[in-house]
């Protein structure tokens, strides 16, 4: 299995930071800024949904394309709120070796 480069989510998020001051009207990345939190979670929100119903066909190419999809509206919406996907990173470091039923009964705590 060939692996992708390790930057590329990092290069999106790059890029999502640096339309957010583009014009909305040569930008699809500008336009989702533009339109603002609500629109673009409702499109990560979207994109999930899409991932889901494909895995459920069992359609893996389909999946791939959504997952694409979900990874690109991910990094914009991260982008949008300046968080950068080292947090994202840390906190998944930081749950390795973890149950995950341990870590969210933890959570539950809180």
């Amino acid at each position: 299995m060939s692996k992708p480069s390790d930057d590329i989510l990092q290069k999106l998020w790059d890029l999502a930071q640096a339309r957010k001051s583009a014009d909305p009207d040569a930008s699809y990345m500008a336009k989702l800024h533009h339109r603002g939190v609500e629109k673009i979670a409702q499109k990560v929100g979207e994109e999930a949904v899409e991932s889901v119903i494909a895995a459920m066909k069992g359609d893996d190419q389909e999946l791939v394309s959504e997952a694409a999809d979900l990874l690109f509206h991910l990094m914009v919406l991260l982008a949008h709120k300046d968080i950068a996907p080292d947090a994202v990173w840390a906190e998944l470091e930081r749950r390795e070796g973890t149950s995950g039923i341990a870590e969210k009964q933890a959570r539950a705590k809180d």
